[in-house]
């Protein structure tokens, strides 16, 4: 979005080793803001940072689930930029399983890095953002688990579902401090991890289910984390902003009922 700045701002981005958080960071980054990028796979970090050249960028291997390692990178953050004003809590894992054989470790662990670790990534972050009375949280969320649903991925849908709950309650808790929460609901988004997920014909039959006709790319849904993320969005707190291509407005696959001629 023109005319949205960063310049002089810090940014967190979780997840950011590839896909949503490689964009999302790499559109904070275009927008001025020094950003610190977070993912659990040092090769990823690795490449990434490589990829920023001589932008400022703070990599860090990190688990989200870990409120030890979050609160390290925090520290870092303080150490190497003075400050955090952004967080963008976006790693996440995904995995399918019926229910009645959905091992409890999944649920947990999906639990833990998907809603658990926006917590802590949080947590984290707010004696920062208290002190300076300024923030900008904004999570990835889901269509799943909030608009749609999808058969064998109840884990994951309450997850999503979860951060949606988390938003609403700790806008109201943040508000006073000057700290804004929010979050992005993506549709469907073709990126890395997702692209395995589709062959040929499933990929042209959920394009022709989307309004606007294509999947979301990365950068689309940087796009709608960059403006919440920014001043321009200061009056905005506790909303979720779905980021679907017109998905789930349709009742009906396209071309149906038919329309009288």
């Amino acid at each position: 979005m023109s005319g949205v700045s960063q310049k002089g701002r810090v940014a967190l981005v979780t997840g950011a080793g590839r896909g949503i958080g490689l964009a999302i960071a790499q559109k904070l980054s275009d927008d001025g803001a020094a950003v610190v990028i977070i993912d659990r796979d040092a090769d990823l970090v690795g490449e990434v940072r490589e990829k920023f050249g001589d932008r400022q960028v703070l990599a860090t291997t990190a688990d989200v689930s870990s409120a030890a390692d979050m609160e390290r990178v925090a520290a870092e953050t303080l150490k190497t930029f003075g400050r955090i004003d952004v967080l963008c809590p976006n790693a996440a894992v995904f995995d399918s399983a019926p229910l009645d054989t959905m091992e409890e470790a999944l649920w947990d662990r999906l639990m833990s890095v998907n809603l658990k670790g926006v917590f802590l990534s949080v947590q984290a972050c707010l004696p920062a953002m208290k002190a300076q009375r300024y923030g900008r949280i904004v999570a990835s969320s889901s269509i799943t688990g909030n608009r749609t649903a999808i058969a064998g991925m109840a884990h994951y849908a309450s997850t999503k579902a979860g951060i949606n709950g988390f938003v609403r309650a700790s806008a109201l808790e943040l508000a006073p401090f000057g700290i804004s929460v929010n979050a992005v609901e993506p549709g469907h988004v073709m990126t890395e991890g997702a692209g395995p997920m589709y062959d040929a014909d499933f990929r042209a039959a959920v394009e022709a289910f989307i309004p606007i006709g294509r999947f979301a790319a990365p950068a689309d849904i940087a796009e709608a984390v960059a403006f919440l993320a920014s001043e321009r969005a200061g009056y905005i707190t506790g909303q979720t902003l779905t980021v679907d291509g017109g998905l789930t407005l349709r009742e009906y696959p396209a071309g149906y009922p038919k329309t009288p001629t």
